[in-house]
């Protein structure tokens, strides 16, 4: 009943327009990444909003909306299950982690990976092995190896690199461009962090790494560093 109610708030707030502007930014057609997808057409101010509204849903409502067809209301049931993560107790943080990894096929689109890896699964396996984040690296599916080197977001937070390091070497031939730029992204905030860390990385592999991996992950190297990359003379 709480998920149908959301449902119908959720509809209140949906455009026509925005949504056929959303379905062709996240492409949504034929044979690219995100084919089939359907959107209600809600910006995610307005569903940040919502959700704080709703703290109290349960974990049965937000597996209820993760299953949802719309996008929009599987990344309102992210947002929800971020906040009962965050405040929940450390059973509840068991529940939250479980379906979020049981529930990958749904969590389907990078902005649904990036809003919440590092928030649940990152946080949670702090202090935890790691060895998932390895699995989902060499998963067949798109979507788990982002979440395997997004999540490493919340370590590099916390200046702990290593993890991060090891995925994105995994991921060095990977073959789709949202990886390279998700691994680019957090080499980029390794270096923030870091930069002698970043540059003996990129030292060892940037000759042989995707282009946009490596682009992404010098964006913020002085020009004349950049180039060097760039033009193989690093």
């Amino acid at each position: 009943m709480a998920a149908s109610k959301i449902s119908k708030e959720l509809r209140a707030l949906a455009s026509p327009e925005a949504a056929a502007i959303l379905q062709r930014f996240f492409k949504t057609g034929a044979g690219q990444y995100g084919a089939g997808d359907v959107f209600l057409g809600i910006k995610v101010p307005p569903l940040r909003a919502l959700a704080k509204q709703h703290r109290d849903a349960d974990i049965n409502t937000i597996g209820v909306l993760l299953d949802s067809s719309y996008h929009e209301e599987r990344l309102f049931a992210l947002l929800l299950l971020m906040q009962f993560y965050q405040c929940g107790s450390g059973e509840q943080q068991v529940a939250a982690y479980d379906l979020y990894l049981h529930n990958t096929h749904r969590i389907n689109n990078w902005d649904l990976v990036d809003i919440s890896a590092p928030h649940i699964v990152g946080h949670y396996l702090q202090g935890r092995t790691r060895k998932i984040l390895y699995k989902l690296a060499r998963s067949t599916i798109l979507w788990e190896r982002r979440i395997a080197v997004v999540a490493t977001l919340h370590f590099i937070r916390l200046n702990d690199f290593d993890d991060t390091l090891h995925i994105a070497e995994i991921l060095l031939q990977d073959g789709h461009d949202l990886i390279h730029k998700a691994t680019g992204w957090m080499l980029r905030e390794v270096g923030k962090r870091d930069i002698a860390v970043e540059e003996a990385f990129l030292k060892l592999h940037y000759r042989n790494m995707p282009r946009t991996m490596l682009r992404y992950a010098i964006e913020r190297f002085p020009d004349k560093k950049r180039k060097q990359y760039l033009f193989g003379t690093a």
